[in-house]
This record gives structure tokens, C-alpha cells and sequence, in this order.
């Protein structure tokens, strides 16, 4: 009941607040110190009080201040470690708050890689109400406000770049004629770096970016500067990771019929980022794993995330949900004009199979997800792909151009404020009177599960995907499988097919594999994943996928050629030798783990485990880190030198890691050799590390 009370009184009081305050404007000076992974900073808000309110409260997360003044007068206040309670000095009408503040914060604000090897990053992921824990702001997202970030960076950390929210102001400098002098004294100072925006904002969209950053930039049709940014040590990859973006710029912007509302986009890819992207308002960050090279990008590409971030910054940027109950009103439409980007680069039949692959995820789901999307305890599967489902069937039954004007509307009236689904369903009706918005909004909306039926008559417009429906529902023979392995069928039926195959004898399917071994590399690829035991005869074309271009392709057939035909394994190393693979290095870590099993000398073998080691080791992203611990673990799990990396690993960040890494520990320490190590590698005098080893043992 105390919790319940808590959890209304904080809802009262910011419903209270926005209805009493408006903060208008914040100009924040800030300093990340990467040494001690703090922040601190001089802050000046703006804020009119509109009618009586006894407390202004301002999010911030265990944060010190200092010097707190109100229209320039020092004013007592309230830090309770989760806000800064103001109660004094403000008046009715327009009010200028000052105020000093220092952080060390737990998350939402991280220190990655070698700030003296020019690895390091800083940067920000305040995804829903996190900003408050680097700089004091709100977590109400109907609080909205103009900040305008400017930032230090250390002298010492050399050709470091950084950017935040809206566009760079060049600083002007002013210097005085000086006489010649004999001696000269050099002062190294900060770079300090100032953004202004000139729009209001949710908080959690607020960003900062720091790094050693190469950067191309470009114009999109309708004049908006577009900087697309990489690591320096991957500026041969800008054109892959970043292929087609200008064109679904171009598209989205002429699609959703709205002007770009912002003055500038750029995007920035981190390592360890937590997710695939965040759309920042002007400046998305994504992951490192998709910045990729020209075979990478087959593999794993940039293309829709790139269009999701994109679609953000009119559906969650220039437009917020009210709360998380309106939440698919970012998610899905974000989510399905991305697809409808994919479309425009890819063709209809990549859509409508990638609205088949949603609507499977979505039917699987539905057997335990008991949440419709217009729940804020929805899955993001629902917020996400049956939020863009539903705007799909919208689209259908009421026609593209009716949906876009509708949008249209909708984003007009509601720019730069926060909305709720009857406020858009209001838009819809308004152009088409004779639509159901109300079934529309039970149907998809407010019930549960997922129709498949109701699905697939959206589907079946599209002759390939109804073609693969229909493969999947009636029995085939083999006669069937070649006339659409021969026909100009989309190829993901295809691969179904070879996947379907997959423990059918290789005699059985030979002719079919003949046909599919001369489709694209993504066929290729079911067919290198489904013959796991290779005919002699089928020797040497299996060969063949080793000059994929696809770096998932090559790693498959490395470890069945391998396997299959110990005798060339020595070849099959040469033949892929120094060949990285992408961001995570799996194809270079598991050719390591092949080369250690075969290697007779004990001196190279000792280095490529060495090296092996070194990937497990903090100077790596989690990806990598994670596909070298799986293939130590396998190879020795009591070296103390992997379990030390073990356990170090559940100190990260990034949860997906650390759950990884818990799991590992967790299974085992059920067998006594690998907690005898454990045991004695506890009997430290670090005590940090000693307590992180006895927190697992005591369980």
C-alpha cells in the first residue's frame, strides 16, 4: 500500500507540475571527466510558473549542487539523490534558475575502450526516463523543453570529436595584436563544443557522443545536412554501413508527407551500445555491430535500423506518447515506415515477407503474451510488429493516400506535443468518415494474441508470400520443390525449402541442390546449413561456399569442411587464414579454435590461445568477448586466466553480457573442479575482486 501510495503521489505531482510549470529553455555547460567516469556542469533553466505550486521538482539522480540561484539570488533547496526540490525564490510569469552539479553515474551515461590508445568513447543511451542520471532534467516525458548542450573536452585526449542535439555553433574567438617576444609559453586548453536547438524536446532524447570520429556528410533532396560519422580505424567502411541512406531519407521525408521538422540528422555508431539504435532527436546513435565492409553488409546490414532510428524523429521526436499506454504510437509507426523504406530499396516482395516473418514471431508470441499493444505492460514484440501491423491493415483498408493524409494532419496539429491513440484515430476518421476506428482499435489494439487468419488475408496479395504460405501448409514432392526452386519465386521459399530438406537424405535431394547451388548466396547459405555430412562427390562445390560473399556463409562451411574432411583441414585454415569476419570476429575466433585442436606446435598453439584470450579480454566489445569465452570454456574452463575473464565479464554494462556470463558461472560451479579454482582465485587481497568471486560462491 506504501509503494502504491508513493507510485500516485509521483504521478500527482508531475501531472501537477506541467499543469502549474513550463520549463521553457536549458543551456547546459558540461564536463565528462573519462578518468573517474563523472560529469559535472553549470546549468541555466528557464521556467514560467503559470499558476501556485508549492514545490518545483527537477529530476536528477544521485547528483551534487552547488550555488543554486533563482533570478540571481541563492535560494535553499532539497537534494534527495532522485530530484532537486525548489520551493522559494521563483515568481509567477517567466524565472531563470542557475545552478553547479557533479555525477557519477551508474548508468545511462558510459566510458568505453582506451582513452590513451584513441578507443575511447562517452557517450549517452537515456531510452525512456534515464537522462536524470548526467544531467538534471525530467523524466516526465510531457515535460518538454529546448536544450541547447555545450561540452569540454579534455585537451589531452588529442583529436577527440563530440556532438549533441541540434546543430554546431562555431566559437568565436577573439585575439589581441601581441608584440613578438623571444620566449613563447604553449598553454594547451579544452575544445569546448556548443549544439542549440531550437525546438522543445522530451528529455530522454537528449545525447551526447564522444569519440575519435571520422565523417562524411551530404544534402538530402530537400536541403537537410546529413553527417553520417565512424570510428577513424573504419573509415574504409562508411559506404556499406551507410548505403542507401540519403535514398530512405528521401523516401520517408516524401512519404510521410511532413518535412524533416529538425535542421540537421547525423548518425554515430558505439561500441557496446546497449541496443541496435536510439533516436536522439537530430543525432542517432547505433551499434557498432553494423558498421560492416561490402561482404559484411550480406550479412548483416544497417538498412532498417538506419530507417527505424530515422522514422523516430517525427514519430516519438516531433510527436511523444502521453505514457506508456500510447506507446506503440512511437514503436509502430517507427517500425512500419521502415519496412515501407525497405520496400522502396528491396521490392514488395522483401515487404510482404518481412510482414510474414512479424506476423509468425507475433502468433508464436501469442500463446503467452497476454498483453494487447494499447497495454503499457505490452512486449515490444506488441509495441513494435503489431503496432506496425495494424498500421498496415489501416493503410490497406483505408488506401496509401488517405493514411498518408491523415498522418499529415495528425503530425501538423500535434507538433512538438504529446498525443494519445484516440488523437490520431480522430485524424483518420476525419478523412474517412465511413472507417471503423473504433473496431480498428479493439481489433488490433485492445484485444490480445494475434489473428493469423485475419493476417494472412493481407498476405495472400502478394503472389510470393502467398506461394510460401502455401508451401508450408500442403504436402510437396520433390517434383513440386524443382519447378519452384527453378521458377523466379522470392527466395526465401526457397531457402524453406532446402531447410525443410534438412534431414532428408543427400541422394534424396541432389538434384534440387544442384539447382539451388546456382540461386543467390542466401539459398547457398540453407544449403551449406542443412548438409552437415558432405558426399565426397559434393566435395568440391561445397568448396565453392568458401568464396561467398558472406562471412556467415564461410564459417559454416570452415567447420563442416573440417569435420567432413580432417585430412584438408590444414587447406581449408589456409585458404580463410586472417580473414576477421564482422564486428563480433566469430569466423576468425572459431578458425583460432580449429587451428589450436590441429596445431602440433606447442609454441604457435600457445599463441593463438593466447590470442584467443586476449579477444576475451576488456580491450574487446561483448560480442567478441562472448564468442572467445564460449570457445575457452570449451577448450579449458578451469584456466584461471578464462575464468578471471569470466567473472570480470559480469561487471559490464551491457545486460545481455552479463546475463551470458552469470548463466556460465552459475552452471559451473556445479561441477568441483571449476569451484575449486574459483575458491582459490577468491584468495585475493583485492577486495573488489575477492568480494565479486564470493558473491557467486555464497549462492
Amino acid at each position: 500500500m506504501k509503494t502504491l501510495f508513493f507510485l500516485l503521489f509521483s504521478i500527482l505531482t508531475f501531472s501537477q507540475q506541467t499543469k502549474s510549470v513550463d520549463f521553457l529553455k536549458c543551456d547546459a555547460h558540461i564536463q565528462p571527466d573519462e578518468t573517474d567516469k563523472s560529469i559535472s556542469g553549470s546549468i541555466i533553466y528557464e521556467f514560467k510558473v503559470k499558476s501556485e505550486i508549492d514545490t518545483i521538482r527537477i529530476d536528477a539522480k544521485n547528483m551534487k549542487f552547488e550555488q543554486v540561484l533563482i533570478n540571481g539570488k541563492e535560494v535553499k533547496f532539497v537534494n534527495n539523490e532522485k530530484e532537486l526540490l525548489l520551493f522559494e525564490g521563483y515568481k509567477k510569469g517567466k524565472n531563470k534558475l542557475t545552478f553547479n552539479y557533479s555525477a557519477t553515474p551508474k548508468q545511462t551515461l558510459y566510458f568505453t575502450g582506451d582513452f590513451s590508445n584513441g578507443s575511447g568513447q562517452i557517450w549517452t543511451q537515456g531510452q525512456g526516463r534515464y537522462t536524470s542520471h548526467w544531467l538534471p532534467s525530467f523524466d516526465d516525458v510531457n515535460e518538454k523543453v529546448i536544450f541547447n548542450i555545450s561540452f569540454e573536452i579534455d585537451h589531452r585526449l588529442g583529436f577527440y570529436f563530440g556532438f549533441s542535439n541540434g546543430n554546431m555553433i562555431p566559437e568565436k574567438i577573439k585575439r589581441k595584436r601581441m608584440r613578438p617576444t623571444y620566449a613563447f609559453i604553449y598553454e594547451p586548453t579544452n575544445s569546448v563544443y556548443k549544439f542549440k536547438m531550437q525546438k522543445p524536446m522530451s528529455s530522454y532524447l537528449v545525447m551526447l557522443a564522444i569519440g575519435n570520429f571520422e565523417k562524411q556528410e551530404t544534402k538530402s533532396k530537400s536541403g537537410t545536412p546529413l553527417e553520417f560519422y565512424v570510428d577513424y580505424r573504419d573509415k574504409d567502411k562508411f559506404e556499406p554501413t551507410y548505403r542507401y541512406s540519403k535514398q530512405i531519407f528521401d523516401y520517408l521525408e516524401q512519404e510521410i508527407g511532413v518535412k524533416y521538422p529538425w535542421k540537421i540528422y547525423r548518425q554515430v555508431p558505439v561500441r557496446d551500445f546497449l541496443y541496435a539504435g536510439m533516436e536522439n532527436t537530430t543525432s542517432t546513435i547505433f551499434a557498432q555491430d553494423f558498421v560492416v565492409d561490402s561482404i559484411g553488409f550480406n550479412d548483416k546490414n544497417y538498412i532498417n535500423v538506419n530507417a527505424h532510428e530515422l522514422a523516430h524523429q517525427w514519430f516519438g521526436d516531433l510527436i511523444t506518447a502521453q505514457s506508456g499506454t500510447h506507446h506503440w504510437l512511437q514503436e509502430g509507426f517507427a517500425t512500419y515506415y521502415a519496412l515501407l523504406a525497405e520496400k522502396e530499396v528491396f521490392g514488395e516482395d522483401y515487404f510482404y515477407n518481412e510482414l510474414y516473418d512479424y506476423a509468425l514471431q507475433l502468433r508464436s508470441a501469442a500463446k503467452t503474451d497476454n498483453f494487447p499493444v494499447m497495454n503499457e505492460k505490452a512486449s515490444s514484440l506488441s509495441f513494435y510488429k503489431k503496432g506496425a501491423w495494424a498500421l498496415h491493415t489501416l493503410r490497406e483498408d483505408i488506401g496509401a493516400k488517405n493514411f498518408q493524409k491523415a498522418v499529415k494532419t495528425y503530425l501538423k496539429k500535434y507538433q512538438y506535443k504529446n498525443v494519445v491513440t484516440d488523437e490520431f484515430l480522430a485524424e483518420v476518421k476525419k478523412v474517412v468518415k465511413a472507417f471503423d476506428t473504433e473496431n480498428f482499435k479493439k481489433t488490433w489494439l485492445e484485444t490480445a494474441g494475434f489473428d493469423m487468419v485475419l493476417a494472412e488475408s493481407y498476405l495472400v496479395k502478394n503472389k510470393s508470400v502467398a506461394a510460401y504460405i502455401q508451401l508450408t501448409k500442403e504436402k510437396k514432392d520433390l517434383e513440386n520443390y524443382k519447378a519452384i526452386l527453378e521458377s523466379e519465386t522470392y527466395f526465401p521459399i526457397k531457402q524453406y525449402i532446402f531447410y525443410k530438406l534438412a534431414n532428408t537424405p543427400f541422394e534424396d535431394k541432389k538434384e534440387l541442390i544442384e539447382i539451388g547451388m546456382q540461386q543467390n548466396l542466401y539459398v547457398r547459405q540453407a544449403i551449406a546449413e542443412t548438409v552437415t555430412k558432405i558426399p565426397l562427390e559434393f566435395k568440391a562445390q561445397y568448396e565453392t561456399f568458401l568464396e561467398d560473399a558472406s562471412y556467415q556463409t564461410k564459417e559454416i562451411a570452415l567447420v563442416n569442411l573440417c569435420k567432413n574432411f580432417p585430412e584438408d583441414k590444414q587447406k581449408y585454415l589456409r585458404k580463410t587464414y586472417k580473414i576477421f569476419g564482422n564486428n563480433d570476429r566469430s569466423l576468425q575466433i572459431t578458425w583460432l579454435s580449429l587451428a589450436i585442436d590441429s596445431e602440433e606446435d606447442e609454441f604457435i598453439k600457445g599463441n593463438m590461445y593466447h590470442e584467443l584470450l586476449e579477444f576475451s579480454s576488456n580491450k574487446y566489445e561483448s560480442s567478441v568477448r562472448q564468442n572467445a569465452l564460449e570457445v575457452l570454456l570449451k577448450i579449458n574452463p578451469n584456466d584461471v586466466n578464462v575464468i578471471a575473464s569470466l567473472f570480470k565479464a559480469t561487471t559490464h554494462h551491457k545486460w545481455q553480457f552479463t546475463k551470458f556470463s552469470r548463466d556460465k558461472i552459475r552452471e559451473l560451479l556445479k561441477k568441483p573442479d571449476f569451484r575449486s579454482k574459483v575458491e582459490e582465485l577468491a584468495k585475493t587481497d583485492d577486495e573488489a575482486t575477492k568480494a565479486l568471486y564470493e558473491k557467486f560462491l555464497k549462492e
